[in-house]
C-alpha cells in the first residue's frame, strides 16, 4: 500500500494514540496493594515496598500505624495484608474465621534507651529484667535507685527522677516488652500482663516509635523502650541487658540470631512463637519475629499473585541481606524453608 506525504501526519497521530492508549491499558492493569500495622518494622518495610515496585511496577502503600491498628483493619477487611509484631490471639483469628496465616518477615530488637547527659560514651549503662520492670511500675523512680546502683558500679548515676515513655497506641513492640516483663517478674505478669495495649502504672505515652523515640531524646532523665534502628538513627544510648543465661548482652544482629537460635517450629507450625528471654549465653532477650497478617485466598486474582509474588521475593537473599543493613536479622534457614511452600500455596 502506498501512503501519500500528506497522509503520514495523521497516521502518525493515530498510531502515537495507539501506543499511549496500550499505556493506558498497562497502567490500568497495576495493582496496587494495601497494608497497614507495625512501626517496628517499618524502616525495612518501606524498603522492601520501594524495591519491588521498582522491580515490578506494583506499589504497595503502607501504613505503620501499630500492630493494634493493623490487626484492627485486617479484621474488618480494609487492607490486603495486616502487620504485627504481637500475633494474633486464638480469640482474633476466630473473629476473621481462621482466614489468617502469619508469614516472619525479619527478626529485631527492642531496645531500652535513655536520656542522661550525665553519662559519657564510656559509661554503658546496664539493666536487669526485674530493674526495668520495677522502672516501669512506678516503684523505682530516681537513676540512683538502689536497684539500678547495684548493676552499676562504676557509674556515677544522676540522683533526679526517670521519666517512663511507653506506647499510647496499640503496638506489638509493646507486647515484645511486655511479653518479656511478664517473664521475669511475676509481679508484672500478674500486673499489666502482656499485650499490644496495656494500663500502664507510670509514664508518659508516644505514638508509634517515632514518636517514644522523640519523647527520650527531649526530655532529661527519660527512658523508652524502641526498635533498635530508631534508637541508632536518632543517636540515642541503649542500655546493655542481662539475659536468661546471667550475661550482659548489647543487641546486635548476632544477639538476635542468637536468640532466634532457640524457636523450634513444628511442621505444621503457625509460626506463632516467642523468643523473649531466650536460653544461650549469646541471646539478647527482647528479641522477637515480626509477623505479615495474609489471607490463605484473595477473590482479586491479580492482588493475589503480586501479593505471594512480593512474599516469595521478600525471603531471597537480596531482600533479606537488606534487613542487615537497616539493623534487622534475617529469617534462619529453617523459617525459610517452612515458609516457601506455604507461600506457594496461597
Amino acid at each position: 500500500m502506498r501512503l501519500s506525504i500528506a497522509g503520514l501526519p495523521l497516521l502518525l497521530a493515530l498510531t502515537a494514540a495507539a501506543i499511549i492508549g496500550c499505556g493506558s491499558n498497562e497502567g490500568s492493569r497495576a495493582v496496587t496493594l494495601t497494608g497497614a500495622g507495625a512501626t517496628f518494622p517499618n524502616p525495612i518495610y518501606s524498603r522492601w515496598f520501594e524495591a519491588f515496585a521498582a522491580q515490578t511496577g506494583t506499589r504497595i502503600n503502607y501504613q505503620a500505624i501499630g500492630s493494634g491498628g493493623g490487626i484492627r483493619q485486617y479484621t474488618e477487611g480494609t487492607v490486603d495484608f495486616g502487620a504485627t509484631d504481637g500475633p494474633m490471639s486464638d480469640e482474633q483469628i476466630a473473629a476473621v474465621g481462621g482466614k489468617v496465616r502469619h508469614f516472619p518477615t525479619v527478626l529485631g530488637a527492642v531496645v531500652v534507651t535513655y536520656n542522661l547527659p550525665e553519662l559519657g560514651p564510656a559509661d554503658a549503662l546496664r539493666l536487669d529484667g526485674p530493674a526495668i520492670a520495677a522502672i516501669y511500675r512506678g516503684t523505682v523512680s530516681r537513676w540512683n535507685d538502689p536497684a539500678i546502683a547495684r548493676l552499676n558500679p562504676r557509674v556515677a548515676l544522676p540522683d533526679k527522677p526517670i521519666i517512663v515513655v511507653h506506647r499510647s497506641d496499640g503496638s506489638g513492640t509493646t507486647y515484645i516488652f511486655t511479653d518479656y516483663l511478664a517473664k521475669i517478674s511475676p509481679e508484672w505478669k500478674t500486673g499489666p500482663g502482656t499485650a499490644t495495649s496495656v494500663a500502664w502504672p507510670v509514664g508518659l505515652g508516644g505514638k508509634g516509635n517515632d514518636g517514644v523515640t522523640q519523647q527520650v531524646k527531649s526530655t532529661d532523665g527519660a527512658i523508652g523502650y524502641v526498635e533498635l534502628i530508631y534508637a541508632l538513627s536518632n543517636s540515642l544510648p541503649f542500655a546493655q541487658l542481662r539475659n536468661a543465661a546471667g550475661n550482659w548482652i548489647t543487641p546486635s544482629l548476632r544477639s538476635v540470631t542468637a536468640a532466634a537460635a532457640a524457636a523450634t517450629f513444628a511442621p505444621g507450625t503457625d509460626f506463632r512463637v516467642s523468643i523473649t528471654n531466650a536460653p544461650g549465653a549469646a541471646a539478647y532477650p527482647i528479641s522477637s519475629f515480626t509477623w505479615l497478617l495474609i489471607r490463605p485466598s484473595m477473590a482479586d486474582s491479580g492482588k493475589r499473585e503480586q501479593l505471594r509474588h512480593f512474599l516469595q521475593w521478600m525471603i531471597t537473599p537480596e531482600a533479606q541481606q537488606m534487613a542487615r543493613e537497616l539493623k534487622y536479622a534475617p529469617l534462619p534457614p529453617e523459617v525459610i524453608a517452612l515458609e516457601t511452600p506455604r507461600i506457594d500455596s496461597l
